[in-house]
């Protein structure tokens, strides 16, 4: 019994320690089991954590290293710039270098060339010592055997002898130097020998420049000078024309370069001769009436001509330039009338040529056109006429055509070319500017006579009315250096004994003929 109540008693202890025990495991696995959710719950939240942490750490090392790479960025365009710099004066000292050293690559040829001419020239000066010894041996031994001479005659020998030998070396020495300057000369001296003789010629400028007007008694020159010259001063005033009254018998003489002006003065005078009332209110309506014809004149003058050679929608001031030729003179020769038959004479080359003709007569009409002002501006007769030509909005060709008629400039068409060729027809046939026939003869005899005056000419020919001669020399007599200055030397002659109006070619022909027999 006791031992059931032990039972009873310990059995309900062992139970009760068994449930405890049971009771407080299964509250330790509860809590192991929330604390392991805990703990997960934990770790996940710590990996979260730890990730923001790296990517915020990514983020500030990323934001570092942007900025790291800025800097070094800003660091290595500054370096670059320096480099840049550095390489551009170490360029610049190298081009210096360079240039300092093709200067001295240069002077030391300089100086290695000079020294080779220095060479070059002792050289020659040994053998032109060499050959003069020579020379003189020779003379000795030619004076040895001419010593019978006597001392004139041996003087006269050497000296003819040496002036031979001078001619030929002075000769060969011009030729030389006239070759070498003469691509650089002859467009200027083209230039100044146009110039001289259009300008400077004393006929030329006798025949444009006066005017003579007769006079019904020696009477009228007191009338036309007036009382205390006042007419003659008036008159002078409003025309710009003077009046020269000399000794000459029942004329007086209008001087002035102006053509146009001299017309109108010419008029003027003769109206107010007829008229016989003479006074400086007469004078005024008189030249003012004579004035508005002259320019009537001009103007159906270059509308008449126009309209003769066919020419259309010419200006009608180029009209009124061409009508003011009217009383143009050149070498007594009308320049209008020149220019007329230079532009018909144009015309027919260009048709025998299947070219243009209007244009070819347009050009040989307006190639003189410069003449019609030439005495109020500056400038050869070409040069102002290409500038009028110019201002009237001309084609080139025409430009061209009038500057390059005296071979001022170079031709750069047909139809300059041309013009040259019809105005030289026009001028040079005989008669044409005030020359007669006897003196165009004479002047052909003179130019052949001074040409076979000469030592060593076979025959000369005056040709191209008297603008050319042409001479045969003896080509046993005279060899190319003498022929160089035999031209030379007829040239001279023919301009210190001849009158005539441009400028005459010499040339000089040495032929050299060889024979053989066949057998």
């Amino acid at each position: 019994m006791l031992l059931i109540d032990i039972l009873k008693i310990v059995i309900p202890v062992i139970v009760g320690f068994i449930i405890g025990v049971l009771i407080y495991r299964i509250k330790i696995n509860n809590k192991l089991k929330s604390a392991k959710e805990q703990a997960e719950i934990i770790k996940s939240q710590a990996l979260k954590d730890a990730e923001v942490i790296k990517k915020e750490a990514e983020v500030r090392a990323k934001e570092k290293w942007y900025d790291k790479k800025s800097d070094l960025e800003e660091e290595i365009n500054s370096r670059k710039k320096e480099l840049r710099k550095l390489e551009t004066k170490y360029n610049n000292r190298i081009n210096n270098l360079e240039s300092r050293l093709s200067k001295i690559a240069r002077r030391e040829q300089s100086v290695n060339d000079r020294e080779k001419n220095l060479e070059i020239k002792q050289e020659e000066l040994t053998k032109r010592e060499e050959k003069l010894n020579s020379l003189i041996a020779e003379e000795k031994k030619k004076l040895k055997e001419i010593a019978g001479l006597t001392k004139k005659e041996a003087i006269e020998r050497l000296l003819a002898r040496y002036e031979d030998e001078a001619k030929k070396d002075g000769a060969k020495l011009r030729k030389r130097i006239l070759s070498e300057v003469k691509e650089e000369t002859e467009k200027e001296a083209q230039k100044v020998l146009a110039t001289s003789i259009q300008r400077l010629a004393v006929d030329y400028v006798a025949d444009s420049c006066v005017s003579v007007v007769s006079l019904p008694s020696d009477d009228m020159k007191g009338r036309i000078i007036g009382r205390e010259g006042r007419n003659i001063r008036t008159f002078e005033k409003l025309t710009g024309i003077e009046i020269i009254v000399d000794d000459t018998p029942e004329a007086v003489v209008l001087s002035g370069f102006n053509p146009v002006r001299r017309e109108i003065a010419r008029r003027a005078l003769e109206a107010l001769i007829k008229d016989g009332r003479i006074h400086p209110g007469r004078i005024e309506d008189t030249i003012e009436k004579a004035h508005k014809n002259v320019e009537k004149i001009i103007v159906e003058t270059g509308k008449k001509t126009c309209l003769d050679l066919a020419l259309h929608n010419i200006p009608s001031k180029i009209q009124n330039l061409i009508g003011r030729l009217k009383f143009r003179t050149s070498y007594g020769q009308n320049v209008l009338q020149h220019s007329i038959e230079t532009g018909w004479i144009s015309g027919m080359i260009a048709s025998e040529l299947n070219l243009d003709q209007a244009l070819a007569r347009k050009i040989g009409l307006l190639h003189d056109i410069g003449k019609a002002v030439d005495y109020e501006q500056d400038g050869t007769h070409p040069e102002i006429g290409a500038r009028i030509a110019k201002k009237s909005k001309m084609s080139d060709v025409i430009i061209n055509a009038i500057e390059a008629h005296h071979e001022d400039v170079e031709a750069e068409s047909v139809y300059a070319v041309i013009a040259q060729a019809s105005d030289a027809i026009s001028g040079s046939r005989p008669g044409a500017r005030r020359e007669t026939l006897e003196s165009y003869l004479k002047r052909l005899e003179d130019l052949e006579e001074i040409a076979n005056s000469f030592d060593g000419v076979y025959k000369s020919y005056a040709i191209q009315a008297g603008r050319e001669v042409r001479i045969m020399v003896k080509n046993g007599e005279i060899d190319d250096s003498d022929a160089d200055l035999l031209a030379s030397d007829i040239a001279k002659k023919i301009e210190s004994n001849l009158q005539y109006p441009g400028q005459i070619k010499v040339t000089v022909i040495r032929e050299v003929r060889k024979k053989a027999l066949a057998k």
